[in-house]
């Protein structure tokens, strides 16, 4: 099991069964909702448990999916499709050790012009 949270404490929670493999999503939505890249774990929504959620806020940011963030100290902190059993959870928000890996990469052709892509990880271009 682990645990999780944003950077105040008004969301706490534990997952259980995450995906060791973390998705770096490059596209400009998620750039600009986290600050730079987006990376993810995936979990069953019934696996994650809140402790705390008292800051958890959610926002519709298309047509076909939400993300959960603190509105207290705004922690971009969940990523879910509308209708989908999983969740993808931002790793960095995850209690070290988790384990996990980066598996691959996507909208790499979105990807910001201040960096570049430095490991082996695939990189597809859109999803």
């Amino acid at each position: 099991m682990l645990t999780g949270r944003c950077d105040c404490g008004k969301v706490r929670f534990t997952v259980e069964g995450a995906r060791e493999a973390v998705t770096m999503c490059h596209c400009g939505q998620c750039r600009r909702t986290s600050g730079h890249v987006w990376a993810s774990t995936h979990a069953p929504f019934e696996a994650l448990t809140f402790q705390i959620d008292e800051g958890l806020t959610w926002y519709t940011s298309s047509d076909y999916a939400k993300r959960g963030f603190c509105s207290g100290c705004g922690s971009s902190l969940f990523y879910r499709m509308n209708d989908e059993a999983g969740i993808g959870i931002a790793a960095g928000c995850l209690d070290a050790p988790t384990g996990f890996h980066t598996a691959k990469h996507i909208f790499v052709k979105d990807k910001g012009d201040y960096y570049e892509i430095a490991d082996d990880a695939p990189q597809i271009e859109t999803y």
